[in-house]
């Protein structure tokens, strides 16, 4: 199976370059955002024909009780707040009739299996939440541990667009909650973000 492995930065799959060039497996930093993502990822496509595509990165989670660090499979993504304001109430894109804004994982074709791994849902936004205000917001939107990233629904958009079978994996490197890098574990989570990314590519090989 032909793998193209996704990430943001360089830093969050740092410890896997030497393993996915020692594995030719082809990997891309896509940089910062869904733009990025979207324009560096379809560009890459254009020479690049993978089976599927994996993007990996670290994310935070609105959900306090979960454990920073871990690492999560984003069986569904949507960009964040993606429509217009009718007063007092949002319109999705979808609604307005203008395009969707909620896209999946697209799995390969049996048989095919990965190692079974805790699933969430995602947000992507173009800006991470850290007020308080906000953060209200959307706990009363959303009644589940989400995880947000600026760059997750877009992967799985354009390999929508493309016909290909696409994966997410986030782990958590701080909590939806006011701004507060003492808090951030960043470390740990990439360490245990790449110790995954290996083991599930052993895995697929």
């Amino acid at each position: 199976m032909n793998i193209l492995v996704v990430a943001a930065t360089q830093a969050e799959i740092q410890p896997s370059i030497a393993f996915l060039e020692e594995q030719d497996i082809p990997f891309l930093i896509s940089g910062v955002g869904m733009l990025a993502t979207v324009y560096t990822l379809t560009k890459s496509l254009q020479t690049i024909k993978p089976d599927l595509i994996v993007q990996v990165g670290i994310g935070g989670i609105l959900d306090s009780d979960d454990e920073l660090g871990a690492v999560y499979q984003i069986v569904e993504d949507e960009i964040f707040a993606f429509g217009a304001e009718d007063h007092e109430r949002f319109l999705p894109i979808a609604e307005l009739g203008f395009g969707e804004g909620h896209f999946r994982q697209q799995l390969p074709p049996p048989p095919f299996a990965i190692p079974v791994t805790p699933q969430r849902r995602g947000i992507t936004v173009n800006k991470v939440h850290g007020n308080t205000n906000s953060i209200e917001q959307l706990r009363h939107t959303y009644d589940e541990p989400i995880v947000e990233s600026m760059e997750g629904v877009a992967a799985f958009f354009v390999a929508a667009q493309e016909n290909i079978p696409v994966l997410q994996f986030r782990a958590t490197s701080n909590y939806i909650e006011p701004r507060n890098r003492g808090a951030w574990q960043i470390g740990p989570a990439i360490k245990n973000l790449n110790v995954f990314l290996q083991e599930l590519l052993n895995y697929l090989s």
